[in-house]
């Protein structure tokens, strides 16, 4: 069909013109006249849209018929949600979005939407960074959709509410706060909202970019915000009264607000028995404390306070560290940066060839720097028990925590000796105290002290003993189930 160079001009110099111009620079971008004797023309880019939808659904069916009109078409094509506008923001939005136009080259086309996204994305997974021997094995993966239906799944009732934002100037991420209607506190879904739509950036890639524009401090190395792989510890949380936030492209999300004793909490803890759980809880926590401060001890203790050592045991180190041509502080120093590069080299390197680099390099760089007499073996042994209780976090992210505040202590260790250890330790009790995850205690039960919270802190009490959401969360139904004290005395029919 020709069309005179007039209206062609006028379709040329148009806003919508200009924007068919400026999609057809790129390489995927197709355009075509819908047949020869008809005045639709057809708009889509190739790589996004969906090519079975594309070609048996509208295709197939447009060209069986002769519309005279968008409004035709829309009542015959077998596809849902199809829209029509002329306001050229949303066909900008829409058409990168996968969306198919139809349209007629004019100044002001009115064009039909035709949505056929091509969602490309990975089978559900096991969790790799929170693995469970017991207990689901279902990960988050990074389509949006799919993620809130394994929390949908897991929680099917209708006070769950979803509230979807687009981040991103660049990227138009699409964000989701997800909480419970009447369990969770309003100021808190009202703060995270708030300081979602404040962030101004280009791009949200992930939930961890997400996570670092709305924490309370920034400068913290501490996480206020649990990063979570596991739709069962999120579903968990949720009815705790806590609030999840999901991003399309990460296979992850945040939760918050939480505390730090929450990042020693495995949800496998809530798998087993309570007092095994307990236990494991305990040793976790144990681990970190002896993972920071093992290593400094040694340094002040050896600098400074060598008469705290008990004879044979001074006998052994005074043996271990003869010949040794460092003082203790840059011995450590030098043991700490061995023991980070190798797992960085670990982190980064394929998984098997990883595994090989942390095994091997280990024991050789270990085994020769003590044969060298560039290190004592009580040493290489602190260092080694050091670096293995830091992994013993569940959640990834406060161990990057942990493996920084060991050099301050070390530095603090060097200066003033055990005095030094707990002039560094009051500072971070200090900068603990002052955290806030979305405006809540950070140390919370432990301070503000919270009596209450304690069944589900330290250590896990039975599921029959938390009859309450903890206090933190200001939830507006604080009552988890009713407790009833026939049920304590029920007797089995035969008894």
């Amino acid at each position: 069909m020709r069309r005179s160079k007039r209206d062609l001009s006028a379709f040329n110099s148009s806003q919508f013109g200009q924007l068919i111009a400026q999609c057809q620079e790129s390489a995927d971008f197709l355009t075509f006249q819908l047949q020869d004797d008809s005045p639709f023309f057809i708009s889509c880019f190739q790589t996004i849209v969906d090519k079975k939808v594309f070609h048996q659904d509208v295709l197939s069916t447009l060209k069986k018929h002769h519309f005279a009109t968008l409004e035709e078409m829309k009542s015959v094509v077998p596809v849902e949600d199809m829209t029509l506008t002329d306001d050229i923001s949303s066909i900008r939005k829409q058409l990168m979005h996968g969306n198919i136009l139809v349209y007629k080259q004019k100044a002001k086309p009115t064009c039909l939407l035709i949505p056929a996204f091509k969602a490309e994305k990975r089978q559900i997974s096991i969790p790799e960074t929170e693995y469970s021997v017991i207990g689901p094995k279902e990960s988050f993966v990074e389509s949006l959709d799919t993620n809130i239906n394994l929390i949908r799944k897991r929680i099917p009732i209708t006070d769950i509410q979803i509230k979807e934002f687009t981040v991103g100037t660049l990227t138009k991420t699409r964000v989701a706060v997800i909480y419970i209607k009447g369990i969770a506190d309003e100021k808190n879904v009202d703060t995270i909202i708030q300081r979602i739509r404040d962030i101004n950036y280009d791009q949200i890639i992930d939930t961890a970019f997400i996570n670092q524009m709305i924490s309370d401090n920034v400068n913290s190395p501490f996480p206020q915000l649990i990063d979570t792989e596991r739709p069962d510890r999120t579903a968990s949380v949720l009815m705790e009264g806590k609030i999840a936030i999901l991003a399309d492209g990460s296979a992850s999300a945040l939760t918050g607000p939480t505390t730090l004793l929450e990042f020693f909490s495995a949800y496998e803890d809530y798998l087993i028995v309570w007092n095994l759980g307990s236990i494991f809880r305990l040793i976790r926590i144990f681990a970190v404390t002896l993972s920071v401060l093992s290593t400094p001890l040694y340094v002040a203790i050896l600098t400074y306070h060598y008469e705290m050592i008990p004879q044979d045991l001074l006998t052994t180190l005074v043996s271990s560290r003869a010949g040794i041509p460092f003082p203790p502080i840059l011995e450590a120093i030098i043991l700490e940066l061995t023991i980070e590069l190798l797992r960085e080299a670990g982190a980064r390197l394929p998984t098997k060839v990883g595994q090989t680099i942390g095994i091997v390099g280990g024991i050789v760089i270990g085994t020769a720097a003590v044969q060298a007499g560039l290190t004592s073996n009580v040493l290489l042994i602190v260092v080694a028990l050091s670096a293995l209780a830091s992994f013993t976090t569940p959640v990834y992210q406060v161990s990057n925590a942990i493996r920084l505040i060991r050099f301050p202590f070390l530095f603090f260790a060097q200066l003033l000796g055990l005095v030094g250890v707990a002039v560094c330790t009051a500072i971070l009790v200090a900068h603990l105290l002052k955290l806030r995850s979305i405006g809540r205690p950070f140390l919370e039960p432990v301070y503000p002290l919270r009596l209450k919270d304690m069944k589900d802190a330290l250590i896990r009490l039975p599921f029959d003993k938390q009859v309450t959401r903890p206090l933190q969360m200001r939830s507006e139904n604080t009552i988890k189930f009713e407790s009833s004290s026939s049920q304590k005395n029920n007797r089995d029919i035969d008894e």
